[in-house]
C-alpha cells in the first residue's frame, strides 16, 4: 500500500514539483474555470426551453461539464502532484477549445451567408421596385 508506481507522483518529489509548476497558471485560474463552466451549463439549460434551442442545447451544457471539469483536474493535479491529473485536465482543455472553435467557425460562415442573403434582399429591394422583385407577383 506504502509503495508509488511509475503513475503516481511521489508527494514532494521531483515530477511531483514539475507537475505543480505545470499546473501553476491554470490552477490559479480554476475558479473562473468553474465558474464559467456553470454559467455555461446554465445557458444550455435555458436555451432548451425553447424549441430551435432544444436542438443545440447539449453544446453549451457539454462545453460547461468540459470546464468544470478542468478546473477540478487541475486543482487535484496541483494539490497532489499527480502527473495524470494533469494530462487529463488538459486534455480536457484541448477538447473544450477544439469544440469552440468549430463552432466559432460555424458561426462565421453562417454570419457571412446571412449578410450574404440580407445583401441580395436589399439589393433586389432597392433595384427590382419594391416587394414584387422578391415574390415574383405583381401587386
Amino acid at each position: 500500500m506504502g509503495e508509488f508506481t511509475e503513475k503516481q507522483a511521489v508527494p514532494g518529489g521531483p515530477d511531483a514539483t514539475m507537475v505543480r509548476e505545470f499546473a501553476r497558471p491554470l490552477f490559479e485560474v480554476k475558479g473562473w474555470m468553474k465558474f464559467l463552466g456553470v454559467i455555461m451549463i446554465i445557458v444550455g439549460v435555458i436555451q432548451a426551453c425553447t424549441v430551435v434551442g432544444l436542438i443545440i442545447a447539449w453544446l453549451p451544457i457539454w462545453l460547461g461539464i468540459l470546464l468544470f471539469s478542468t478546473g477540478s483536474k487541475i486543482d487535484a493535479a496541483f494539490q497532489s502532484g499527480n502527473k495524470a491529473d494533469l494530462m487529463t485536465g488538459l486534455g480536457k482543455l484541448k477538447t473544450f477549445f477544439t469544440i469552440y472553435g468549430i463552432m466559432a467557425i460555424i458561426g462565421i460562415a453562417v454570419a457571412v451567408i446571412g449578410l450574404i442573403v440580407a445583401g441580395g434582399t436589399i439589393f433586389a429591394l432597392l433595384a427590382g421596385g419594391g416587394l414584387e422583385a422578391l415574390t415574383g407577383t405583381a401587386m
